[in-house]
């Protein structure tokens, strides 16, 4: 790969983005005003909605604002939101990144904070736009995987070809994180006996039934009416398919959201909120899960979905992959990989795997997905609550 450009921190992004972040739901139209005339040329809208704080939405902001794939930061505040935009601004500052902060309460209100920042992101812009790109190799890549809108045939064709890929790019050094564990209730023994010591195996258990635990709580699970009409049955049955992603390498490590992977090697992340069920829904779209995936370092992320989906992300690439031929002939345009000729062309699941493998590495030669193409950079930060990982969660850290 030779279009990738290095950080300060020895990390290389595929992407070159000036992310314009509101820190309050209060200062979202002026951030969205402030990117709309720089949207084609990698300016992308983050931030978290809420005013009260929280420790997990100030972590993540911390970890996107300075992903790899982020070259220059805006901070967009109303002023008197809890958000500690202090701490976040000299976060970015010392990763080496440009940062500044808009304050609307102080600016002048929407339509001076709008010039300001405009000005601001359009001189960065032309900054980066002159950064020379180096040559990445494949064993620096952190890639995700999702699946979202499953049906009958992403278990069969679209789950196991990307665990195809993700055997392919761990095999070559990357580090690759497949999620969630609220969607892999059933597979826990399983994953367990692919744990690299039984001390991590133990702890993805924990973290499984935790997620159980928590959906029993609400009442619900991560089965949905479009998944039941698509042809599964149980949540079981959904899971083993969601598990098929992961491939069949060893697993590394288990994770939560903004941890980044030590070093390659596969990796589970934990998404479900710790603690007592407090904040809702555990994820209440598969953006949540994107973002969460984005905040470990994912340069990009392979979604899965056999009914249909359209989202792509800011800061890094989605990577379309159909599971079902009928619903690729209806969205062709939305999709870069149609693993449904497994089942309507009988074609091998090896070589759809190594499509995707392929697909990932042509991002960072400068490939652009459908999602990307198509203007889609969907984001969303919730609330949620997390304790660090253990000492049995990374064994292979050192």
């Amino acid at each position: 790969m030779k279009n990738a450009w290095l950080r300060a921190d020895g990390r290389k992004g595929i992407r070159n983005v000036v992310a314009v972040a509101y820190l309050v739901e209060c200062a979202h139209h002026v951030a969205r005003e402030i990117a709309q005339p720089l949207r084609e040329r990698d300016v992308h809208v983050i931030g978290f909605p809420g005013c009260y704080r929280n420790d997990y939405a100030q972590a993540m902001m911390h970890r996107l604002c300075t992903h790899p794939n982020v070259g220059a930061v805006l901070l967009v505040s109303l002023g008197c939101e809890s958000f500690d935009r202090f701490a976040l601004a000299k976060a970015v500052a010392e990763s080496g990144r440009p940062v500044h902060t808009i304050t609307i309460q102080r600016s002048g209100g929407t339509r001076s904070s709008i010039a300001e920042g405009r000005a601001w992101v359009a001189a960065r812009r032309a900054e980066l736009d002159a950064v020379p790109t180096v040559a990445m190799d494949v064993s620096e890549l952190v890639v995700g995987t999702v699946c979202g809108g499953s049906d009958g045939t992403s278990g069969l064709t679209g789950n196991p070809a990307a665990g195809v890929a993700f055997d392919l790019l761990v095999e070559a050094g990357a580090a690759c994180i497949f999620e969630e564990t609220g969607e892999l209730i059933g597979c826990e023994h399983i994953m367990a006996a692919r744990a690299a010591t039984p001390e991590l195996g133990r702890a993805i258990v924990a973290c499984v039934n935790k997620a159980a635990r928590y959906y029993e709580t609400l009442g619900l699970g991560s089965f949905a009416a479009g998944n039941a009409e698509g042809g599964l049955s149980t949540i079981e049955e959904k899971s083993l398919g969601a598990y098929a992603k992961s491939g069949s390498s060893r697993i590394s490590g288990l994770i939560k959201p903004g941890d980044i992977p030590p070093r390659g090697g596969l990796y589970l992340l934990d998404m479900v909120s710790d603690g007592e069920v407090r904040f809702g829904f555990p994820n209440i779209n598969d953006n949540v899960e994107i973002a969460d995936l984005i905040a470990c370092g994912c340069h990009a992320v392979l979604f899965v979905t056999g009914r249909g989906s359209v989202v792509g992300s800011a800061i890094s690439p989605v990577l379309k992959i159909c599971a079902n031929p009928e619903t690729y002939r209806h969205m062709a345009d939305d999709m870069d990989v149609n693993a449904g000729r497994i089942l309507s062309d009988g074609a091998e699941l090896d070589e759809v795997g190594q499509q995707i493998r392929d697909q990932v590495v042509a991002l960072g030669d400068g490939r652009r997905t459908r999602s990307e193409e198509l203007g889609h950079l969907e984001f969303i930060l919730t609330y949620k609550s997390f304790e660090p990982i253990g000492p049995a969660c990374l064994p292979m850290a050192g």
